[in-house]
């Protein structure tokens, strides 16, 4: 599958790294759908590159069907699907306040595990509808985890835990969708400058920086939307998760 004759539909894509995809994308001549709860930063993205922007709370059945819908109408068909939306807390399981709070942690199970298979098995029912190349491919899934799932750090266990189930359902989706022609794979980023850190000091990105291995800095999005492109058009890569770090392995 070329990147100039895929459609995707991204979420996150108003800000970080689905930003930095779907600006990829475009450029690569794709076309592309934003799926966004923030409509004006979501508007303005999808203007700037030429696509489309619909308004989506990844977590409500409801809104992705509408979604994924509005996109295969306007893009035409859906053959590409990259998921970055999510949140992060930095929580530990039991601090200076008591427990962590329930509520907190289900909210980051919602939105980044559930809300992520929402789009995923909702998107592929229309990937599936696509004509099949010779080879019987019809699209791909591109869910993002993070190394957090590996190797979480104290005040991870809310973040770390969806994003280990992003990377357990990796591969048994990949086996229920073979069938239909659709891979599906994981990015499971290091520590990348998102709109999340660059709002941290200056010395504390530094100090970031300096744990990655080679090469010492944080990762830049476009480098994630670069990855994300490569494996919409390497079809031989199917149920892995690929880890773009740096060598960093947190402690």
């Amino acid at each position: 599958m070329k990147l100039d004759q895929t459609c995707a539909v991204i979420t996150g894509g108003a800000s970080g790294l689905g930003e930095a995809t779907a600006r990829h994308f475009a450029e690569g001549g794709a076309k592309v759908t934003i799926l966004d709860r923030d409509a004006e930063r979501g508007e303005k993205v999808a203007a700037e590159i030429g696509g489309f922007f619909v308004q989506t709370d990844v977590t409500d059945e409801d809104s992705v069907a509408a979604a994924i819908a509005f996109a295969a109408e306007k893009m035409g068909r859906i053959s590409a699907c990259v998921n970055c939306a999510g949140i992060a807390y930095g929580i530990k399981t039991v601090g200076k306040d008591g427990a962590h709070p329930l509520d907190a942690y289900k909210r980051t199970i919602d939105i980044n595990l559930v809300g992520t298979f929402n789009v995923a098995r909702l998107a592929a029912v229309e990937i599936a509808k696509n004509d099949p190349e010779p080879d019987g491919a019809r699209g791909v899934i591109i869910n993002t985890a993070s190394i957090a799932a590996f190797d979480g750090q104290k005040g991870q266990v809310a973040y770390s835990a969806s994003k280990g189930g992003v990377v357990g359902m990796c591969l048994p989706m990949a086996r229920d969708l073979a069938s239909s022609g659709i891979r599906v794979m994981t990015i499971a980023p290091g520590i990348f400058m998102t709109p999340m850190l660059a709002g941290l000091p200056e010395e504390v990105q530094q100090q970031l920086a300096a744990d990655v291995p080679n090469p010492p800095r944080l990762g830049d999005p476009a480098e994630y939307g670069r990855l994300a492109g490569f494996i919409v058009e390497m079809g031989y890569l199917n149920g892995e998760v690929i880890r773009v770090d740096g060598a960093l392995r947190m402690r």
